[in-house]
């Protein structure tokens, strides 16, 4: 209960960088960072299912009143709160994962981090470009934009990462 006011303020920074600096940028059409969805990634790893899909609703359509997308980013973000317990089992340390931790590069390291991210950051822009493009005639253009988008998110979210404390553990 007590890293609820922490998490408010965590969705509302975010939301905010997202929406005043990271929706202005627009390198040739082809790269858009969307840094928003670390909120999303750094999540407890004991954060119900169900919850999961309600934060990411809320983050999407908190994204989308601000851009003006029409539940784009909603679904988006709903999708990857979806995979994510899906790729936390898949990517899972032998010896599992250790209690009151959190899915972060201070505590799992830069690989797994990585790892991690790299999957769910391209399904996210993956899923967000194609509903927007929203034909195939566009395919490979909007692959690249999926590819360059997510290098220079994942590069935005880890260097993110930096600026996090390491919490205490009880």
């Amino acid at each position: 209960m007590k890293a609820i006011p922490r998490y408010i303020i965590n969705f509302v920074v975010l939301v905010a960088l997202q929406i005043f600096l990271f929706n202005n940028i627009q390198l040739g059409g082809y790269i858009n960072p969307y840094i928003y969805i670390l909120f999303i990634l750094i999540l407890p790893f004991n954060t119900p299912k169900w919850l999961l899909l309600v934060v990411g609703f809320f983050l999407g359509f908190s994204i989308d009143l601000f851009s003006n997308t029409i539940g784009m980013h909603t679904s988006a973000t709903v999708f990857l709160a979806f995979l994510r317990p899906f790729i936390l089992k898949i990517i899972a340390p032998r010896e599992g994962y250790e209690s009151e931790t959190f899915p972060t590069v201070k505590y799992y390291g830069i690989n797994w981090f990585l790892k991690y991210a790299v999957i769910l950051v391209i399904a996210h822009h993956a899923f967000l470009f194609y509903i927007e493009v929203f034909r195939f005639s566009d395919f490979f253009s909007t692959l690249l934009r999926v590819i360059l988008s997510s290098i220079f998110s994942l590069t935005m979210i880890i260097i993110g990462q930096y600026f996090y404390r390491k919490e205490k553990r009880r």
